[in-house]
């Protein structure tokens, strides 16, 4: 069996969804594994026939008719939003949906209350607000690092008695954290979200309508992981957000309650199929993207005309934003990942609206006399380092510098063999698929780096 981990060398919408679907149809893979983040996903694919659809808990390569999705134990499920999804696509035509998904009985679970707490924590920020997507993701992973015996899991979806007191003390417990923060601002919108805590009609319609979970025999052991593995010659395994988001290595306060790297999706191969092939792929788009607040150091405002694209402004992460190719953050993505096997790089379709393709290599040295540590090396950031491990307050003080640093931009022809060569040298990697446009028709593999599994 061949393994693909797709692992994002950004901040997100890399494109994903994109390569997952192209895999799935080019290697006739049977499986999709989603290894980390959770219900925030949004994985855009574009059948040939124009069907759309933006993947959040169901796997991107779920409108191949077949293909499997199973949401391992690392990825934070939101069970009603799940089945929403699932009854969506079915309308769109997707057959057999439920008989292809299967969850983790070890998946944590996001209830209304840690949507609820999320949201208002968010609120409360103000105009420091961290980019959440207010899904309830990072609520639900904190308290159960925090209370590993009393976090809620897939599992218990199928315990009503459990659940329910499970329930019963989780929105207990939020509504004593999250109360205090209301009393601090006047927004209309905290009071709406707070009375997710006090009507009783919240915690009876939500266990009501996950019964479904439990009639449609959705939770499963890893061993059916095991099994659908051994049952086909390709599975991908579809990362979520981006390396530069990731909880111990990403920007602080900017970061996802994950670890975005390939090492959950690895962990899986080595305790269910060891000794399996695997292909690490890395995925950037030919330029930078950010849906939020925190560091872009790359931004511009001559992109946002030039790109039109299904992931647009909301009320809770804010704008979309575009920056030229950051060569430093896609190294330190690549040194945070343990490094990848090859490059998949999406929305080339760009370059022949632009003049001229601009990139980054390195910082100009700051000339703030108030920074120290890193800011001493002239050339600091330029060659940055894996912050896993380094003090809170040392990171957050390396986000405030990035996100005061000044690019020292090259600029190139955008011409596609131009930058793709550029890509390849200031990466030192080779560059393996490449994407002109949203669907699977408009991604090609280049001939010189074919592996075994494309040969066919």
């Amino acid at each position: 069996m061949g393994a693909y981990l797709l692992v994002d060398l950004g901040f997100g919408d890399a494109g994903k969804g994109l390569v997952t679907d192209f895999l799935v149809r080019r290697l006739g893979g049977g499986g999709v594994v989603r290894y980390n983040g959770g219900a925030q996903a949004g994985h855009n694919v574009v059948t040939p026939e124009g069907r759309h659809h933006t993947f959040s808990q169901f796997g991107a390569g779920t409108f191949v008719e077949g293909v499997k999705t199973y949401l391992s134990r690392h990825v934070v499920i939101h069970p009603t939003a799940l089945l929403v999804e699932g009854d969506l696509l079915q309308q769109k035509g997707v057959g057999e949906v439920y008989s292809r998904l299967r969850i983790s009985e070890e998946a944590l679970v996001i209830t209304p209350f840690h949507q609820a707490a999320n949201r208002i924590r968010e609120i409360a920020r103000g105009k420091a607000r961290h980019g959440s997507c207010g899904v309830g993701v990072g609520e639900t992973v904190e308290d159960a690092l925090a209370s590993p015996k009393t976090a809620l899991r897939a599992a218990d979806l199928t315990r009503s008695h459990a659940l329910r007191q499970k329930l019963q003390a989780i929105r207990e417990q939020k509504y004593q954290q999250i109360h205090p923060l209301c009393s601090r601002t006047s927004d209309p919108l905290l009071a709406q979200e707070l009375e997710i805590f006090v009507r009783d009609e919240v915690l009876e319609n939500w266990l009501a309508s996950i019964e479904r979970i439990k009639r449609l025999e959705l939770v499963a052991s890893d061993e059916i992981l095991k099994q659908w593995m051994e049952e086909t010659e390709h599975v991908i395994f579809e990362g979520a957000q981006g390396v530069l988001l990731d909880a111990e290595a990403g920007f602080h306060p900017y970061t996802t309650w994950s670890n975005c790297t390939t090492h959950n999706a690895e962990e899986l191969l080595r305790a269910l199929l060891p000794g399996t092939t695997v292909y690490r792929i890395g995925i950037s788009r030919c330029y930078m993207v950010r849906h939020g607040p925190g560091p872009l150091p790359t931004e511009t405002q001559a992109l946002p005309p030039l790109i039109s694209e299904h992931n647009q402004f909301n009320p809770w992460q804010g704008a979309v934003r575009y920056g030229w190719f950051d060569a430093i953050l896609a190294r330190y993505a690549l040194q945070v990942t343990g490094g990848v096997d090859f490059l998949a790089v999406t929305h080339l379709d760009l370059l022949p609206r632009l003049d001229e393709w601009r990139y980054c290599r390195a910082y100009a040295p700051s000339h703030d006399p108030g920074e120290n540590g890193l800011a001493q090396e002239g050339k600091w950031l330029s060659s940055l380092r894996d912050q896993r491990g380094l003090p809170l307050a040392e990171r957050t003080r390396l986000t405030e510098m990035l996100g005061n640093v000044q690019p020292l931009l090259e600029s190139a022809p955008a011409k596609e063999p131009t930058v793709l060569s550029a890509l390849e040298t200031l990466l030192d990697l080779p560059l393996g698929i490449v994407s002109r446009g949203p669907c699977a028709t408009d991604v090609q593999i280049r001939g010189q780096y074919l592996f075994t599994a494309f040969r066919h």
